[in-house]
């Protein structure tokens, strides 16, 4: 019998959540390659919700700055003189030049490159050339940028393209309160990946919307986590966010040979000073075991685990934030997913991933278990850019990203008449729900 133990304050909600009613959901191929209904969704969805522009600590200093681009937009957010954060449409009021060229770095003003126009951090215009031969005067002091609303949340700097949007804390309730246990603020970025993909962006965020296509498209999963439908719970938020308990720390019922199930997680057990070989029998009493030693040994490796209920020790804890966002969360790091629109092809995307690792106290390297490689808390992370296939993207995500172009395909077929989906996939029918409620003006 397993020894009683005890149970932090539950930070988190893990009851399911009730059901919101779910309407039928086609998904017809003309909402991936439709260039109407990608201007709909500009219009109408874009628009209309918060969104990630960049992270604080690249902009942590007075003068520091980061570009961003979402679909037709490039914004530029900035740390002014006061310490607070700013965020700029990125166009000189002059002639429409695209102000800031590069992606980011630390200025005292912001030149145009065009004609030398000067904007101040705080979106002032302060000089320009030959100001007498203006007919209204010096336009200096007169003209400003034009603001984007930002806020700043898990140590993301987020942006609203509507200046009377509701409140940020708002939009992602509940799903921030539960993120806010694994203090992203100090989570540290360990890849940046950025890579065109030739298929529309729901295609990315259906993928990871549902655990269906798990045994076939990521058939190793298995023998690390109980992928099966019946163990996995599924919640719906009135906001449009979703949320995915999947339990770890044992084999699916898929598995069949229990060899299997030690030898993946060996070195798992090994690092908690545990032997694979004393579960042999008994590899179901894997998960609870890792819970109680990591309770037990957490503190002497530089890691607190007082935030998290046991579930969160061994589990897969995926959220998505409507409506192209995808965390999946562990104590010791995030794996962040998000694919923006294309600016003008609605059959391609720009795919980002973001690794991130949180620190154990004194410790300077650590593994990046989703890479298979140890990441070092000072190391300058690079920007890597290119096309979907040129770089690694760590071998899970690599395994999602091989579908997406052929599925973009299939969608294009005069034989696709819509989804027939089973009900552990109702996450994307619920997020086209809400995407369509966008689109028709009751959101």
């Amino acid at each position: 019998m397993s020894e009683a133990r005890p149970q932090p304050t539950p930070l988190i909600d893990t009851r399911k959540q009730p059901e919101p009613e779910l309407r039928p959901q086609a998904l017809a191929g003309e909402r991936y390659t439709s260039r109407d209904f990608m201007e709909r969704e500009w219009e109408r969805l874009w628009r209309r919700v918060w969104q990630i522009g960049c992270l604080e600590s690249e902009i942590s200093r007075p003068g520091d700055y980061v570009t961003h681009e979402i679909g037709r937009e490039s914004l530029v957010f900035v740390r002014d003189e006061a310490g607070e954060i700013r965020g700029w449409h990125n166009v000189c009021h002059h002639r429409g030049n695209r102000l800031v060229q590069d992606e980011g770095g630390r200025t005292g003003a912001f030149v145009c490159p065009y004609h030398g126009w000067v904007w101040g951090r705080n979106g002032e215009l302060q000089k320009v050339q030959d100001p007498e031969d203006f007919p209204g005067g010096d336009p200096c002091g007169r003209l400003r940028l034009t603001p984007v609303r930002v806020d700043s949340w898990a140590g993301f700097v987020w942006f609203h393209l509507d200046p009377d949007a509701g409140p940020l804390q708002d939009f992602l309730d509940p799903v921030a309160r539960e993120i806010d246990t694994y203090q992203m603020q100090r989570m540290i970025r360990t890849h940046w990946i950025t890579l065109e993909s030739d298929c529309n962006w729901k295609v990315v965020q259906d993928n990871f919307c549902e655990s269906y296509h798990i045994p076939t498209v990521h058939p190793a999963l298995k023998y690390f986590l109980d992928d099966h439908h019946a163990s996995t719970q599924f919640d719906l938020y009135p906001n449009g966010h979703t949320r995915m308990l999947m339990v770890g720390g044992r084999g699916s019922a898929r598995v069949e040979n229990e060899e299997m199930t030690l030898r993946a997680f060996r070195d798992e057990l090994a690092f908690w000073e545990l032997d694979a070989e004393d579960f042999r029998g008994c590899s179901h009493e894997i998960r609870e075991a890792l819970q109680r030693q990591k309770r037990r040994l957490g503190p002497g490796k530089g890691l607190d685990f007082s935030r998290y209920v046991d579930g969160q020790l061994t589990d897969h804890y995926h959220y998505t934030i409507f409506p192209n966002l995808a965390f999946s969360m562990k104590p010791d790091g995030c794996i962040f997913l998000r694919p923006n629109p294309h600016p003008t092809d609605p059959e391609k995307c720009l795919f980002d991933v973001w690794y991130f690792t949180l620190f154990p106290e004194g410790v300077d390297e650590y593994p990046a278990r989703s890479m298979a490689e140890l990441v070092r808390r000072d190391d300058a992370v690079p920007h890597q850019r290119g096309k979907l296939g040129e770089i690694f993207l760590g071998g899970g995500i690599d395994e999602d990203a091989s579908v997406f172009i052929s599925q973009q395909k299939g969608l294009r077929s005069l034989a696709w008449k819509g989804a027939s989906l089973s009900r552990q996939e109702r996450r994307v029918q619920y997020s086209h729900q809400v995407i369509d409620e966008y689109l028709e003006g009751r959101r």
